[in-house]
């Protein structure tokens, strides 16, 4: 069976109800939300595998003036999900409306009648409900009284303390794509449609994709060893700047500039997943193209080394 998306919390089909479900935002879905549905599904393996999510998530409803922080977008965590095993994700939509929701509604309404679940888990920093008013003991105490399964699922850690999206944050601000790929258990990635930019990778000698962050983090600006993931399934190594271009200076806002090794074709329009695997140098400005156009070069060597000696490897 096929993974399914739901998206309306109040018109969930009969064959969607009675599942074993996880609690979260599930932003990045690295190892300790994997650890969470794994639990989650040895205690009931005899219940459809399910996840509680929101989309989108709430830090972008109530703080809107913060930079994009999402490490994956809806249809990405869909996608990481189903590979867990997930059979449902009950995506509720987070709007003002339902921000308001009193955590009782949450459990009875959405979670017990709507839902029709019969065992949730969750970790212990869970907190849901108006104002963040529902705990995890108050999840237990109420789910109990409905006859509704639950499992609190200990935070996996590792020396530096829990796998957190935060801390994967982090790393990735801090210019560490291969750590956070280590925590996420595959590389980190933006995916975007490719636009048409201003042509001057092609003058330069390499041409490149341009694709916008959007709502995606922005991670350390600088030069990366990338794989390119191409809409019919084949990946393709490449180098890619994320930043400003402060040698053009065209006050642009940050990007992702792609450059595929090897190949030749027509990416206008189309939707590309850039998988980050390692960071070669931090953004920087040059003195004149020449010399950028050079330093172009030497990344693009640096990124095929780079990608040879993974590839070796693996």
């Amino acid at each position: 069976m096929r993974a399914r998306l739901h998206q309306n919390w109040q018109d969930i089909p009969v064959e969607a109800r009675g599942c074993a479900a996880a609690l979260g935002n599930f932003d990045g879905v690295h190892l300790g939300h994997a650890h969470l549905v794994h639990t989650l599904h040895t205690t009931r393996p005899d219940l459809p595998l399910a996840v509680v999510t929101f989309d989108p998530h709430p830090r972008e409803l109530f703080r809107p003036q913060d930079p994009p922080f999402r490490l994956t977008l809806s249809d990405e965590r869909f996608a990481a999900l189903a590979a867990l095993g997930v059979k449902h994700v009950f995506q509720i939509r987070f709007d003002e409306a339902f921000s308001l929701m009193p955590a009782e509604r949450f459990v009875e309404d959405v979670l017990y009648e709507s839902l029709g679940l019969r065992h949730v888990a969750c970790g212990p920093d869970f907190a849901f409900g108006h104002r963040r008013g529902g705990s995890v003991p108050f999840l237990a105490e109420r789910t109990a009284e409905l006859g509704v399964g639950f499992t609190a699922v200990p935070a996996l850690a590792d020396s530096g303390g829990p796998y957190s999206s935060s801390r994967i944050r982090r790393l990735l601000q801090d210019g560490y794509p291969e750590r956070a790929a280590e925590e996420l258990g595959r590389p980190w990635f933006i995916r975007g449609e490719v636009q048409h930019g201003d042509k001057r990778g092609r003058l330069l000698g390499f041409p490149t994709a341009n694709i916008p962050l959007g709502r995606h983090l922005e991670p350390a600006r600088g030069v990366y060893a990338v794989t390119v993931r191409l809409p019919d399934g084949n990946t393709r190594p490449g180098v890619a700047n994320i930043g400003r271009r402060p040698t053009i200076d065209d006050g642009q806002e940050s990007r992702v500039e792609v450059n595929l090794f090897d190949y030749e074709g027509d990416l206008y329009g189309q939707t590309l997943s850039v998988a980050l695997h390692r960071m070669l140098r931090a953004e920087k400005r040059f003195n004149g193209l020449d010399e950028l156009k050079a330093q172009i070069a030497q990344d693009a060597q640096a990124a095929r080394t780079v990608l040879d000696a993974e590839l070796a490897g693996s």
